[in-house]
């Protein structure tokens, strides 16, 4: 009677297994030879690398281990000093196991060999396996952002890499080693913005008073043709209370919601036609106070050369949420701006010390161009969920079940 291969499962995920296959007689004088002890498989296995002290392994070679005579592999594990498994693939007839992930460069790592004879008696190896540096490598490291501290409920995580990386089987390896953790716990991606930038986002904003926790598990892991893994330092961020303010160009008006309950209504202007405020979703990137804004900075045909106070920048491109005191005639009537949101110089302030960075702020019924996603700050949530995975090197294709339409509801504050 032959006994199938396992798979091991780890905290909800299912780990492939590396496994042996080994010949040698039935253990016990009668009974069921898979009701014996395992045997010492010792001597029915063989690896392709050097095992014991004081020997290495090449890490840039996959792992293989093959069975001797007419014995099989049923099943292997392997991981390191750090709890990192490997994964690997077995053959049909159970002769052949070979690693498809790679080794971390000087590691070592446990591996347990379960196999079976001809009559299905069961037998056991654990190895010991260390692994030294490569030939010639390169360091990927990893920079994660924004720096440690309290933002608000839309803030992407960031994590900027020293070289390009651009194959899809490298992209896998680096992102199945950034950890992204919130507690509450939230579902979420990376998504790969060009090849040296990925941003991570929940399904939804974050949780108001969350924590997220960020670190990779890329040191010494191959990622490609001489390039491996490198140093990264961990990010502790927390999220403040959930606050959105939404500005609907065609009414005039800014509602401002704190935890879905809505605690002010202010009027605005915003971009009038030809210089229309760009529709979508925007994560608030700095408080600036004091800003200087020409007519040069962003192109306009007619001269202006102003101090504006109170300035909220939501835009790379120069668009803010400031005081306007030139406008208030038109504030809750019409759009007259260059773009930016424009209020009375006490609501400004009002709204000035109400939000942070990692706020949001989206415009609504705007003649302008939708916020890009990526280019112009962070205009990640202007992608559905859906848009969103697929710029992921490990969820890419796999079905989600949150429609865009549903999302985008969830994603709006709800009225009091």
């Amino acid at each position: 009677m032959s006994q199938s291969p396992r798979i091991h499962t780890i905290a909800g995920r299912t780990l492939p297994v590396l496994t042996l296959g080994i010949a040698v007689a039935a253990c016990g004088s009668g009974g069921h030879p898979l009701s014996a002890t395992p045997y010492d498989a010792t001597d029915q296995v063989s690896l392709n690398t050097p095992i014991g002290e004081g020997r290495r392994a090449d890490p840039d070679q996959p792992l293989e281990i093959t069975a001797k005579d007419d014995g099989r592999i049923t099943d292997v594990t392997a991981v390191d000093a750090t709890g990192r498994y490997v994964a690997g693939e077995l053959s049909a007839d159970g002769t052949r196991w070979h690693s498809t992930s790679p080794l971390a460069a000087n590691a070592r790592y446990t591996v347990h060999v379960s196999t079976e004879d001809g009559d299905g008696a069961p037998g056991r190896r654990m190895l010991t396996l260390h692994t030294g540096k490569p030939a010639t490598q390169k360091k990927l490291n990893v920079t994660f952002g924004p720096k440690a501290g309290t933002y608000g409920v839309g803030q992407p995580v960031t994590a900027e890499l020293s070289a390009p990386v651009k194959d899809s089987a490298s992209r896998a390896v680096v992102e199945r080693a950034l950890k992204v953790q919130s507690t509450p716990a939230v579902e979420g991606a990376w998504h790969w913005v060009d090849d040296k930038e990925l941003h991570y986002r929940p399904k939804e904003y974050w949780p108001a008073r969350a924590t997220i926790q960020v670190r990779s598990n890329l040191e010494g892991i191959k990622v490609g043709d001489r390039l491996w893994g490198g140093l990264a330092k961990p990010l502790t961020l927390t999220t403040a209370d959930r606050v959105v303010a939404v500005t609907d160009a065609a009414t005039h008006r800014m509602t401002v919601y704190k935890n879905d309950q809505v605690i002010k209504e202010i009027p605005v202007t915003t971009g009038r036609p030809g210089y229309d405020t760009r529709n979508g979703v925007k994560v608030v990137l700095a408080k600036e106070g004091t800003v200087r804004m020409t007519s040069a900075s962003i192109g306009a045909s007619d001269f202006y050369d102003l101090l504006v106070h109170h300035s909220v920048r939501v835009t790379n491109s120069g668009e803010y949420v400031h005081a306007a005191p030139w406008s208030t005639g038109s504030q809750g009537y019409a759009n007259v701006s260059h773009g930016c949101t424009g209020m009375s110089t006490e609501n400004a302030q009002w709204f000035y010390d109400t939000v942070r960075e990692g706020d949001l702020v989206e415009v609504v019924n705007s003649g302008g161009e939708a916020m890009p996603p990526f280019g112009n700050g962070f205009g990640d949530w202007n992608l559905a969920w859906d848009k969103w995975r697929e710029g992921s090197a490990l969820l890419a294709g796999s079905p989600s079940n949150t429609r865009p339409d549903e999302q985008q509801a969830r994603l709006r504050p709800q009225s009091a």
